[in-house]
């Protein structure tokens, strides 16, 4: 039996942890004995409840190397990664290095491996939000600049590395000069399918808040454009204050630990009491993966400044009102599933307003079958 496909996955952020979990469990199923991964954790996102908790509950095997880096400036961050990760693929030998995204993590990921000639894999790779003030853009750029393979999660996304000059035929072997670009659907609708009935069993979130489904809207903000700026933090707290009031519906806001010190340090005393006082504005510690698939289940709309939380939004057909002036997803804007406000109040509640009024389009299937894993898996193994 010829040796096993040897990957070093790295992650580091929620987002990743999450995603992870759909390669490592085909790795797991389907492919036990022809791939052999490991897990790197950078240690981008150390608390628990933004970390350890997604390991838990999506059943993925403790990561075998953490790095510890924690929090601290994007330069000396991103290079005690790169420090950390290369000593690490000089250690041990490795067929190629698995990414994810677009976060420190994945861009140091990318640095190390390419520096070393080690291939690199980006799940996610293509996406453009065509604003490099997002140091997310930067970081997808660069690291599907190092890439051998570009698992695209959308027809748009395959598009964009076309028009930049990335070739598209896939016949002669794949290197870093000549990446193989494939649409492979998206990892995060693989999961969200995988444990949707789960979290409907075991979520208990909505449940202890008294929330009704269809009843509430969810809330997540977290973007540092969005918290440490003090004109937008209290702008978007006065709008979502009127707008709960306005709707008479519970807003629920799982607070990433940054929202909640940016909360306490900027937030203008009189809001941070509103907040406080108001029994059906519910600020929560973060949510776990099940409970937020059952907050984006049933949520009546969600309101966000997250990538990943646009696109799980729309898997469980839930309108959403983006805090960004550009968003990588832009499929979702083109079908009406949502629509861009950044933190212009009027635009905020126009969006909200129609969405509650009108509820959301129909809309084709965008992110694949559920089965874009199986589909990386397979794709890996070809060249070995």
């Amino acid at each position: 039996m010829a040796d096993p496909l040897r990957i070093l996955t790295v992650i580091g952020a929620r987002p990743q942890i999450i995603k992870a979990a759909a390669i490592s469990r085909a790795v797991a199923t389907s492919f036990r004995d022809r791939i052999h991964e490991t897990l790197l954790h950078t240690g981008q996102h150390y608390d628990a409840n933004m970390s350890q908790v997604f390991f838990d509950e999506l059943g993925i095997p403790r990561a075998d190397i953490d790095l510890g880096v924690g929090s601290g400036p994007h330069g000396a961050q991103t290079a005690r990664m790169i420090e950390g990760i290369e000593q690490e693929l000089l250690r041990s030998r490795y067929d190629l290095v698995l990414l994810y995204g677009d976060t420190n993590s994945t861009l140091a990921g990318a640095v190390a491996a390419a520096k070393l000639h080690v291939p690199v894999a980006h799940v996610e790779a293509g996406l453009r939000s065509f604003d490099k003030r997002m140091p997310e853009e930067v970081n997808r750029i660069l690291c599907d600049q190092c890439s051998t393979w570009l698992f695209c999660p959308t027809a748009t996304a395959v598009e964009n590395l076309a028009r930049e000059g990335f070739p598209m035929d896939v016949s002669s072997p794949p290197t870093a000069d000549r990446p193989h670009v494939v649409l492979s659907g998206d990892v995060m609708f693989d999961n969200s399918m995988h444990f949707a009935a789960l979290a409907a069993e075991r979520a208990t979130l909505v449940r202890d808040l008294g929330l009704v489904p269809n009843g509430f809207v969810l809330v997540t903000v977290h973007r540092d454009h969005n918290t440490d700026v003090p004109e937008r933090l209290n702008g978007l707290f006065e709008v979502l204050l009127a707008l709960r009031k306005k709707h008479g519906l519970p807003f629920v806001l799982p607070a990433h630990p940054r929202t909640r010190k940016m909360m306490d340090l900027l937030l203008a005393p009189v809001l941070r009491k509103a907040v406080a006082d108001d029994p059906d504005f519910h600020v929560v510690p973060p949510a776990g993966f099940l409970d937020m698939i059952a907050l984006e289940q049933q949520a009546r709309l969600v309101i966000t400044d997250s990538g990943g939380v646009q696109k799980e939004a729309y898997f469980f057909g839930r309108p959403v009102v983006v805090l960004r002036p550009t968003t990588e997803w832009v499929e979702l804007l083109a079908h009406g599933q949502a629509v861009l406000a950044d933190a212009d109040p009027q635009r905020i509640i126009a969006g909200v307003d129609r969405f509650l009024r009108e509820g959301v389009p129909a809309c084709p299937p965008l992110y694949g079958d559920g089965h874009a894993a199986e589909r990386i898996c397979t794709e890996l193994l070809k060249a070995y």
